[in-house]
Protein backbone atom coordinates (compact mmCIF):
# COMPACT_ATOMS: atom_id res chain seq x y z
CA UNK A 1 0.00 0.00 0.00
CA UNK A 2 1.47 3.38 -0.42
CA UNK A 3 0.52 5.98 1.66
CA UNK A 4 -0.10 9.63 0.56
CA UNK A 5 -0.16 13.19 2.59
CA UNK A 6 -2.86 15.17 1.03
CA UNK A 7 -3.77 18.67 1.99
CA UNK A 8 -7.39 20.13 1.91
CA UNK A 9 -9.47 17.35 2.53
CA UNK A 10 -12.06 18.32 5.01
CA UNK A 11 -15.20 16.27 4.66
CA UNK A 12 -16.82 12.98 2.93
CA UNK A 13 -17.58 14.74 -0.14
CA UNK A 14 -13.55 14.75 -0.51
CA UNK A 15 -13.06 11.23 0.50
CA UNK A 16 -15.87 10.26 -2.21
CA UNK A 17 -13.96 13.01 -4.69
CA UNK A 18 -10.21 11.51 -4.28
CA UNK A 19 -12.05 8.02 -3.84
CA UNK A 20 -13.62 8.18 -7.05
CA UNK A 21 -11.03 9.80 -8.65
CA UNK A 22 -7.91 6.35 -8.45
CA UNK A 23 -11.06 4.16 -9.03
CA UNK A 24 -12.12 5.43 -12.60
CA UNK A 25 -8.37 4.41 -13.61
CA UNK A 26 -8.23 1.63 -11.64
CA UNK A 27 -11.35 -0.14 -10.87
CA UNK A 28 -9.96 -2.49 -8.40
CA UNK A 29 -7.92 -0.33 -6.72
CA UNK A 30 -7.86 0.03 -2.41
CA UNK A 31 -8.41 3.45 -1.02
CA UNK A 32 -8.47 4.47 2.56
CA UNK A 33 -8.49 7.79 3.60
CA UNK A 34 -7.96 9.27 6.89
CA UNK A 35 -9.22 12.87 7.44
CA UNK A 36 -8.08 13.50 10.81
CA UNK A 37 -3.99 11.75 10.02
CA UNK A 38 -4.62 13.81 5.88
CA UNK A 39 -3.48 10.50 4.92
CA UNK A 40 -4.93 8.31 1.67
CA UNK A 41 -3.67 4.67 1.51
CA UNK A 42 -3.67 3.93 -1.81
CA UNK A 43 -3.58 0.08 -3.52
CA UNK A 44 -3.66 0.11 -6.83
CA UNK A 45 -1.49 -1.25 -10.32
CA UNK A 46 -1.24 2.59 -10.98
CA UNK A 47 2.30 4.76 -10.18
CA UNK A 48 2.86 6.76 -7.64
CA UNK A 49 3.04 9.77 -9.72
CA UNK A 50 -0.06 8.61 -11.51
CA UNK A 51 -2.12 8.84 -7.99
CA UNK A 52 -1.35 11.98 -7.07
CA UNK A 53 -1.83 13.34 -10.11
CA UNK A 54 -5.58 11.99 -10.56
CA UNK A 55 -5.66 13.74 -6.25
CA UNK A 56 -4.08 16.83 -7.76
CA UNK A 57 -6.50 17.31 -10.66
CA UNK A 58 -9.00 17.00 -7.84
CA UNK A 59 -7.80 20.28 -6.41
CA UNK A 60 -6.26 18.57 -3.56
CA UNK A 61 -2.05 18.51 -2.98
CA UNK A 62 -0.87 15.50 -2.55
CA UNK A 63 2.78 13.85 -2.15
CA UNK A 64 4.05 10.50 -1.25
CA UNK A 65 4.37 10.13 3.18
Amino acid sequence: MQIFSVEGMTCGHCVRAVTQAVQAKDPAASVNVNLAAKEVGVESRLSPDEVISLITEEGYSAKLA
